[in-house]
Formats: C-alpha cells, sequence, structure tokens
C-alpha cells in the first residue's frame, strides 16, 4: 500500500453555497454524492457564503468565503466601503491559507463564469479568482465542475473570469454555449468536456403520465430584474416580468386549474407574496421547498411546470415533467433543447401572458410524446454524469492510478499561459 493509499485525501468544495439558492446546494449535494461513493475516506470541508446552512444539512466542516459579513451589501458610507476594501486584503490571505489544507478544491457546477444575473466583478468573480491563483500558487488542484460561462462585457469581471478559467487544474461545462464562451474570452477549450448540470445525477421519482381531469400546473418565479447589462432599466424589465406572470396564473385559475407556485432562492419569496396577493383565489398555492428534492417532488407531481430560474427548470426535467421555460439566457434555451424541448421558451424579459398561454396549451397537447422524450434524455444525462465523475477522478485523485503532474496542466495548451 503506498503512502497515497494510507492518507486521506483533503477535498474542499467552494462556491455561495447555503446562501439560499436550492441550485447551488443541489450541485453541491451531488458531488458530495460522488466523493462518499467514490472516495470514502476522503476529508471533505466548504468555503462557501453560509456556512452554517452547510454545516447542518451536509455534515461537512464550513467556513466563510468572506471576512466581511456585509460582503454583498451596498457600501455607501466611509466605513462600509473601508470595511469592504480591507475585507479583500483579508480574503485573499484567508483564501490562501484554506487552498492550501487541500489536496483538491471542487467547485461543484454554478453559473461561476458567467454575469447574466447583476454581479459585481470584486464580490465572487474576485473570490473565484483567489482560489484558483491559490490552488495554482500550491500546487492544489483546483476543478470547475460542469460549471456554466456565458459572455461577459464588463472588462474587470472578464479578466477576473478568464484568469480563474485558465488557473483551474480541471474544467468541464454544463452546456456547449458555456465552452463556446469560455474559448471566445480567450480559454483553450479544446480538452474541456460538456456534461448535463450536476442536478441530473441526483435522484427523482418515478415519472407517471397524469391521470383524470387535467391536473395541477406548477409555475416557478424568480426575482429577474434583468442581467448585468440591464442595470439601468431593471425595474422595468422586473415590473413586466411580474406583471405578465401573474396575468398567466390568474388565466390559469380563472380556467379551473390549481397553480403550485415555486421558486429557488430565498430572494424569489417577495414574487411569490405579490402573485398569491393579486390573485386571491383557493386553487392557487405555494410551495415553501427547502431542497431540489423537494422541488424534483413538486414538479413530479404536477401535470406541467411553466418556470424561469435555471434549477426549477432542470428540476421539473428531471422529475419528467413536460415544462415550458420563461428564458432569461442562453443556459435555459442549451438545457430546454438537450431534453427535447427547445421549442417550449418564452422570453422572460417580454412575458407575454396571450402568447405563454398558447405555448402553455400547445405543450399540453404534447404531454404524452414530451413524457417519453424526457425519460430517454434522463437516462442519456444519468450516463454522462457516470463519464463526468469517472473523469474527475482520474484528473483528481492520482491515488487511483494517474499522474498528478499530467492532471495539473491537461488543460493547458503549450502556447497558452497558465
Amino acid at each position: 500500500m503506498t503512502s497515497a493509499d494510507r492518507t486521506p485525501v483533503r477535498v474542499g468544495v467552494f462556491g455561495l453555497l447555503g446562501s439560499g439558492n436550492l441550485g447551488n446546494d443541489g450541485s453541491l449535494e451531488a458531488v458530495l454524492r460522488y466523493l462518499r461513493a467514490e472516495h470514502p475516506q476522503a476529508v471533505v470541508d466548504a468555503l462557501c457564503g453560509g456556512p452554517e446552512a452547510v454545516t447542518d444539512r451536509f455534515r461537512i466542516p464550513a467556513t466563510r468565503l468572506h471576512w466581511y459579513r456585509g460582503e454583498y451589501r451596498t457600501a455607501s458610507r466611509a466605513g462600509s466601503m473601508a470595511a469592504k476594501g480591507l475585507g479583500k486584503i483579508v480574503d485573499a490571505v484567508r483564501t490562501a491559507a484554506w487552498v492550501r489544507r487541500h489536496d483538491v478544491v471542487i467547485v461543484p457546477g454554478m453559473g461561476v463564469l458567467e454575469a447574466t444575473l447583476p454581479l459585481r466583478p470584486w464580490g465572487f468573480p474576485y473570490a473565484l479568482f483567489l482560489l484558483c491563483a491559490s490552488g495554482r500558487l500550491f500546487g492544489t488542484r483546483v476543478a470547475l465542475v460542469s460549471v456554466g460561462a456565458a459572455g461577459i462585457r464588463s472588462r474587470p469581471t472578464r479578466v477576473l473570469v478568464r484568469w480563474s478559467a485558465r488557473l483551474a487544474a480541471y474544467r468541464s461545462y454544463r452546456d456547449a454555449p458555456s465552452r463556446d464562451a469560455m474559448r471566445a474570452m480567450g480559454v483553450d477549450t479544446r480538452r474541456d468536456e460538456v456534461y448535463p448540470d450536476l442536478a441530473f445525477s441526483l435522484p427523482a421519482p418515478a415519472a407517471g403520465a397524469p391521470q383524470g381531469p387535467p391536473g395541477p400546473v406548477c409555475v416557478g418565479v424568480m426575482a429577474f430584474h434583468g442581467g448585468n447589462d440591464d442595470r439601468a432599466r431593471a425595474e422595468e424589465i422586473h415590473r413586466r416580468y411580474l406583471d405578465g406572470t401573474t396575468r398567466f396564473v390568474r388565466a390559469l385559475v380563472e380556467e379551473g386549474r390549481p397553480v403550485r407556485l415555486l421558486w429557488g432562492d430565498d430572494v424569489d419569496e417577495p414574487v411569490v407574496a405579490s402573485i398569491l396577493a393579486a390573485v386571491d383565489s383557493p386553487l392557487l398555492t405555494a410551495a415553501s421547498p427547502a431542497s431540489l428534492a423537494d422541488l424534483i417532488e413538486e414538479t413530479a407531481a404536477a401535470d406541467t411546470v411553466v418556470a424561469t430560474r435555471y434549477h426549477n427548470l432542470i428540476c421539473a426535467l428531471k422529475a419528467g415533467t413536460p415544462t415550458l421555460a420563461l428564458s432569461y439566457a442562453a443556459k435555459s434555451e442549451a438545457l430546454m433543447a438537450r431534453m427535447g424541448l427547445g421549442a417550449y421558451c418564452h422570453p422572460a424579459r417580454e412575458v407575454d401572458a396571450d402568447r405563454l398561454i398558447e405555448q402553455f396549451r400547445t405543450l399540453e397537447k404534447q404531454s404524452a410524446e414530451l413524457r417519453r422524450t424526457l425519460a430517454e434524455r434522463n437516462l442519456a444525462a444519468t450516463r454522462e454524469l457516470e463519464r463526468q465523475f469517472g473523469a474527475l477522478t482520474a484528473a483528481l485523485f492520482p491515488a487511483a492510478g494517474h499522474g498528478l503532474d499530467h492532471d495539473l496542466t491537461h488543460n493547458h495548451s503549450p502556447g497558452e499561459a497558465p
């Protein structure tokens, strides 16, 4: 037995985990399932946004990602601005010290290389850069696993994201547009692979065709204000999204359809409250999901799902339920196309309730066929993620019989700066 076999591998997981976003936590759950099944001797802890929540739910030690607790609040006073500035220096030291204690750090899924929602460069992009730079400095293998990426206009954010990707020891993407976006930003992606979102590896209830009269519809809502480039018209976009979604829900209820509102992040709850107040009917209810497993169960019990947030879509598709996407980014459209429902997308920025109802009725007419398609695509996604986890073992766990030197550089061509 080699010393590598005898010494447990120290694995860190990194990201905005435990912060109220069910999709992020679902990606963490998927990676922890993989580690516990394939590398049960690994010692795992986290550097994350909500350490208390991560420790409570996943039973692993966790450290707060940012030293300054007001990191994601707008700093308007001199004191808070100074604290934020000091926090950047402290975080560089804290992150480096945390990374140095590990053999491997995994960034599980999430849209860590995109700015499709409002994002400041000195927030998470800076934190990710610190992680990847520290990994290269100390020889800790950092893996970006089935992550999302998108083109970024802001030069500071784009530079941080590009260098984070270049410095990682391993990269894979959750869709082809993500890989294309990183290639366009100057990252050599020739040896990077595309796999489904990690959430597709989570268990799901057996899918079944609905019986009897038209049943419940799940509507997944989001505190949608546009993307990083829409800040000037964020409130207008949000109002249009909310008004269109509310009109759609009201039309379903007036037809006698039970409607169940869902969300995927704590920030979405005011949208749920607004729709409940505007549509006063016993047919309209709301769920309070605590995990992706809860969301999957909710969507599995529905006849049809209409959803905005990316991981609400994943849960519905994973459950095998015919789904219509209120799409706000290329990732939603790529996901729907991968699962055979590319025709059922509607722009979240321009919600037209009448057009949405037409699309919804067409979706329901094709329900039986779409359920068969989803069953086939889910099986394929499961098999692809088995390959993803096999590739991850080969790249990150040299004790399994793979050379470390090759793994540390497999994402870089001879002409690309690390």
